[in-house]
């Protein structure tokens, strides 16, 4: 019976949560070594997320931080990524009152609102955290996030994916 568990557990797309800065990243300026490594492992990221090896989910935040973004070419881009490989967080929230307050927590606890709901939105779906923020990673640390956060080439070493 265990073995029949274990190898349901291991057939489910693993949840990862990607914050909007790691989303962004293959749009920033590749002349700078650490960019152009990001960029690489967001690109492998979501190829292995379109071969199902893990589910990208989207939040309301995305949206918000999204429509905010003055490049037009860029929001479009990100808003139809997060359309077609992006699965919505909502209907996975079993709390939402939880989910908010925790968002509310780690808001007054020094993040941004957008990181802290970013936060709060990976820890109620049990995804890890990619991002290439470091204010935000070193937050995470701070304040004891409850499911892995890192860069996407830390996330990429984890996965064995590089």
């Amino acid at each position: 019976m265990r073995e029949g568990i274990f190898r349901e557990e291991m057939s489910r797309p693993k949840p990862i949560y990607l914050d909007v800065c790691a989303l962004q990243r293959p749009y920033d300026d590749k002349s700078y070594y650490r960019i152009r490594l990001e960029a690489a492992a967001v690109e492998l990221i979501l190829t292995q997320v379109k071969s199902g090896m893990y589910t990208m989910y989207r939040s309301p935040v995305h949206a918000d931080e999204i429509a905010a973004n003055m490049n037009e070419v860029m929001r479009l881009d990100l808003q139809l990524l997060l359309q077609r490989s992006g699965s919505s967080a909502k209907p996975q929230i079993k709390d939402a009152d939880a989910l908010e307050a925790r968002g509310w927590q780690l808001a007054a606890a020094g993040f941004g609102i957008a990181d802290a709901f970013h936060a709060a939105y990976a820890e109620a779906l049990g995804a890890d955290l990619i991002s290439c923020d470091d204010d935000l990673l070193k937050k995470c640390r701070r304040c004891t996030i409850k499911v892995w956060y890192g860069t996407p080439l830390d996330f990429c070493q984890k996965e064995r994916l590089i």
